[in-house]
């Protein structure tokens, strides 16, 4: 039963890795909005089908015609799914009606969300989740005029407790903060608690535990909040255990509202706060970099030689964002994340690779093609903590086409810095042209086990091919029988990394590094 239980839970992830950010969110959404109208018409949530129908129905043309209105006067390319999303988080966090009033209030805070994705934001990064802004811009507003209405977090029915759960899950999974809202809800849980007991306490009734965890958990919005507005990677620090301290924020200030006059630190303005700590994090001095080079690795692969204006830091396994700007950006915006292929010892010189595939192409790739030695552009920061153990532990390296750039960087830094590592690294790639790097790896002698469906022709001695087969738990199990005594990096696809998910099992530890694609 376990077994088959593993086989399932396998199967789910390697779908949702297949499946873009955007679209899960999305349909995660319009899954529990499904879900939340066949439970109005048993009267198993606060709203009625009416009013749920007439405030979904607001917020979709608002955020949509506000989108519209910015892309058109900023000249950027339009992306529905964002509006979409926009409003379909709206619909959870204001409380529905059929009130003229108050659906002008809600019409409001789904013009301000949407717009806020274009006014506060700072280096391609959103300062404030969106909902959450459009959501305190309608309760700051309620107090001035109540018939706007405010906030209402109806989503913390009990009812809904088990979808959102499921959902949340799904998309906290496919962009890697499980343990990021973790923390969150243990907080958030247990702060809510304590300030249930001592309610309780200073009114003079008895607490019951029990009575306290069940509401903290079934009758809250905290599952929503966690999995589909604090996990949301615009607004999140560039470093885990920054990522870990705004969720400590978030936790605390959800689960004890602070009252300032008729205002409550709460919920949206509770992640609002989060927000804020999270841009002191990611604030970062662009380092300008001038092109030196450019080279095609293979027919769809290129890599970019900058030399930089400065000495910066990074760490072996980390990522910059380079902007590259441009006439009329597409939705994405300027700036795009890339792992840095050179090692800390190359500085100043920094090298990153890109798949520069043909045929229909982003704006962002078609002005990075158009870039010449001796343009400028900014790294607007360098991030990440897919980094490798600081002491010399063995490790095994998986690397799926393009995932192979930060193991280049950091197999490079070792062999640089004299460090004696037991390394092994398995890489798959569609064909034998984009098995790239060979000659940098092989300079660090650390073997290689290639997965391509054809013959690689000549590798470089202590590599050799696993003849064709595809990489799933049990080619991993076979080309590297001591797993179980390594730390596993796996930087790729997310269904790839849910395929090999039941021999990583028996791994000391597993980082990855997914194309989260959000």
């Amino acid at each position: 039963m376990n077994a088959q239980l593993s086989a399932l839970w396998n199967r789910v992830f390697a779908v949702l890795g297949r499946v873009s950010m955007y679209r899960l969110v999305l349909l995660s959404l319009a899954a529990l909005a499904v879900i939340s109208l066949a439970l109005s018409f048993a009267g198993l949530v606060g709203p009625t089908p009416g009013e749920l129908a007439a405030t979904a129905a607001v917020l979709v043309v608002v955020c949509v015609a506000t989108d519209a209105a910015a892309q058109r006067l900023l000249r950027l390319g339009g992306r529905i799914e964002s509006s979409l999303i926009t409003a379909g988080i709206l619909l959870f966090v204001l409380w529905p009606t059929l009130d003229p009033a108050g659906l002008g209030g809600i019409a409001i805070a789904g013009a301000v969300a949407a717009a806020s994705k274009y006014v506060l934001v700072w280096r391609g990064r959103h300062v404030l989740n969106p909902a959450a802004a459009g959501a305190t811009a309608l309760t700051l507003l309620g107090i001035a005029v109540p018939a706007l209405g405010a906030s209402g977090w109806w989503v913390g029915a009990p009812a809904l407790a088990l979808p959102v759960a499921l959902f949340g899950l799904a998309v906290v999974w496919r962009t890697e903060k499980v343990r990021v809202v973790l923390l969150f809800l243990v907080l958030a849980v247990g702060v809510s608690v304590v300030r249930q007991a001592v309610q309780y306490a200073t009114a003079g009734f008895a607490f019951d535990l029990g009575t306290a965890l069940q509401f903290a958990l079934l009758q809250s919005p905290f599952l929503f909040l966690g999995a589909f507005m604090l996990s949301e990677p615009l607004t999140l620090p560039p470093r885990r255990w920054q990522q870990f301290a705004v969720a400590a924020v978030a936790g605390v200030l959800a689960g004890w509202p602070i009252p300032l006059g008729e205002i409550t630190l709460g919920q949206e303005r509770a992640l609002v706060i989060a927000n804020l700590v999270a841009f002191a994090f990611a604030l970062r001095q662009a380092v300008r970099l001038t092109l030196v080079s450019r080279e095609q690795l293979a027919p769809t692969l290129a890599a970019l030689t900058f030399r930089a204006k400065r000495r910066f830091r990074f760490e072996a396994g980390q990522y910059l964002e380079l902007d590259v700007p441009h006439r009329r950006p597409d939705a994405r915006g300027t700036r795009r994340e890339f792992s840095i292929v050179s090692a800390p010892e190359d500085l100043p010189e920094v090298r990153i690779a890109f798949r520069d595939g043909r045929g229909a192409q982003s704006s962002y790739k078609r002005a990075l093609a158009a870039v010449e030695p001796g343009d400028v552009l900014a790294a607007t920061g360098v991030w990440g903590d897919f980094v490798l153990p600081r002491t010399p532990a063995p490790v095994l390296l998986v690397a799926a086409g393009i995932g192979v750039t930060p193991f280049v960087s950091q197999l490079r830094h070792d062999h640089l810095a004299g460090i004696a590592r037991d390394t092994v690294l398995v890489y798959v790639a569609a064909g034998a042209d984009d098995v790239v790097f060979r000659d940098e790896l092989a300079r660090t002698g650390v073997p290689v086990v290639v997965f391509t469906r054809e013959d690689p022709g000549a590798l470089p001695a202590g590599w050799r091919w696993a003849g064709g087969s595809r990489l799933d738990a049990a080619a991993l199990r076979s080309a590297v029988p001591d797993l179980s005594a390594r730390h596993a990096y796996i930087s790729g696809p997310a269904a790839l990394i849910a395929d090999l998910a039941p021999a990583l099992a028996s791994a000391k530890s597993v980082a990855t590094d997914a194309f989260s694609g959000y």
